[in-house]
């Protein structure tokens, strides 16, 4: 299942008794044409995401010296519990295992164990010397929660640039493994075939990822003389094809986990298989039921200055920051000019299109870097020198010039348009009375239409 957001955080040590949790231990010009702008521009993020860890053939033990091989992780995790009482929780949903051991081994020498693990103490109610304390490490404490986050992001990132490569590659090898018919191209025309032609079908290709080894794994099976869907063993390849035509068993076995590696979905989010996820799918569609939104939280987005790379959560502070530094009042030009919505938005994009053209729209001359062109403008008090409106008020202008551009998104239309909004509030709109359907239907102005029409006539 997928990992759950935890309630609280352990800032540091916390003891359990473990008679009481029950916890399982062990789971244009020449020049104008350098300004042109051909592809989509995406403004300075924060920085995010963990160190970079090297990997090795063996895995280290947390607290000590010793190696175990990647494959064989379960002796690390009895051996950390014996030796060092030490429990990882729901490692199952580490992705990365070998990086998660060795990120964590470098913060133990930084910091006492105490000040990551909770404390699970086991016999609490023998006597003193028949008691022990575990160590429990697990997404409670908010650092291991991101740590297992931002590991599945990176296996995520990882398969699908792999996925990727794959539906591009036109020079893969593959036999049939029913007719033994090679294919030379891309694997869709091996998996196409053997679904067309032996109706055998693990999937459209473009949800698999490590197809070889994927094909790889069956052949095997297969070699071995082991049915791909109920996994019996038969004594000759005869009476396995035979069995398998049968008993219409020539599909892989849903239940098996060992083919889950190799199916995209089951990286998207983490520790939820194809069939959870498949569950949710059916269940939405049963459910029509209207959705509550009541506890929706939306993430801060921020946006970021039009002449510096200030960012700030609140449109408000940003407006402050805008009008006390670099002393342009967007509020104040959008209430003098009489900007409506779009406008803005043009005026906006304008702007972003100059300052990341290094040039200054007061004057309109072109310097080397946007610092350059900063201190000009504040010298020169061009900032607030907005040029003619024809100069910005054109089409071009309401396409972005920053594609994640959130400043846009913030632009307040509450006073647009006022000259249509009069017209609309002028117009009386008056409804009839439906309670007396009879009488209305003698009554209402819409029986003269058609005499005026024939009188017209």
């Amino acid at each position: 299942m997928a990992a759950s957001e935890t309630q609280g955080a352990a800032a540091g040590p916390e003891e359990y008794d473990a008679s009481r949790v029950g916890c399982s231990l062990g789971n244009v010009g020449s020049e104008d044409s350098k300004d042109c702008i051909l592809e989509p521009l995406s403004l300075p993020e924060r920085p995010g995401g963990t160190t970079t860890l090297e990997g090795s053939p063996s895995v280290p033990c947390i607290c000590c010296e010793e190696h175990f091989p990647v494959a064989e992780h379960d002796k690390l995790l009895k051996h950390m519990i014996i030796e060092h009482k030490i429990v990882i929780a729901d490692v199952k949903l580490v992705t990365d295992f070998q990086r998660y051991i060795l990120y964590w081994k470098k913060r133990f020498a930084e910091q006492p164990i105490t000040d990551f693990c909770s404390v699970i103490r086991i016999n609490s109610t023998a006597p003193l010397e028949e008691q022990d304390n575990y160590f429990l490490l697990c997404d409670v404490l908010p650092e291991d929660r991101i740590l297992r986050e931002e590991l599945q992001k990176q296996r995520l990132k990882e398969i699908l640039e792999q996925q990727q490569q794959e539906r591009n590659d036109t020079h893969f090898h593959g036999i049939c493994m029913f007719c033994t018919e090679e294919f030379l191209g891309n694997r869709s025309i091996l998996l196409n075939h053997m679904a067309r032609e032996h109706a055998f079908n693990i999937g459209l290709p473009d949800n698999i990822v490590n197809c070889r080894e994927f094909l790889c794994t069956l052949q095997k099976k297969l070699d071995n003389l082991q049915c791909l869907y109920c996994e019996k063993t038969f004594r000759d390849k005869n009476t396995l094809k035979d069995h398998m035509r049968k008993k219409q068993h020539r599909r892989i076995n849903p239940k098996n986990r060992d083919y889950d590696r190799f199916y995209v979905i089951n990286y998207l989010e983490l520790g939820k298989s194809w069939e959870e996820v498949q569950l949710e799918d059916d269940q939405e569609l049963l459910d029509h039921q209207e959705e509550d939104w009541s506890d929706w939280e939306e993430h801060p987005v921020s946006a970021v200055c039009l002449f510096c790379e200030k960012q700030a959560e609140r449109i408000e502070k940003l407006y402050i920051h805008m009008k006390d530094t670099h002393e342009f009042d967007l509020l104040k030009i959008k209430s003098e000019l009489g900007l409506s919505f779009y406008q803005q938005v043009k005026l906006v994009n304008f702007i972003r299109r100059q300052v990341h053209q290094c040039r200054c729209y007061g004057c309109n001359a072109k310097f080397k870097s946007k610092a350059d062109l900063r201190t000009h403008m504040e010298e020169a008090k061009h900032i607030s020198l907005l040029p003619e409106r024809k100069t910005w008020d054109q089409l071009e202008y309401y396409f972005p010039t920053y594609e994640n551009d959130t400043l846009l998104c913030t632009l307040s239309d509450g006073e647009s348009d006022p000259t249509g909004r009069e017209q609309i509030e002028d117009v009386p709109i008056y409804s009839e009375d439906t309670s007396k359907l009879q009488a209305l239907k003698q009554s209402s102005i819409l029986n003269q239409l058609p005499l005026q029409e024939c009188l017209k006539n």
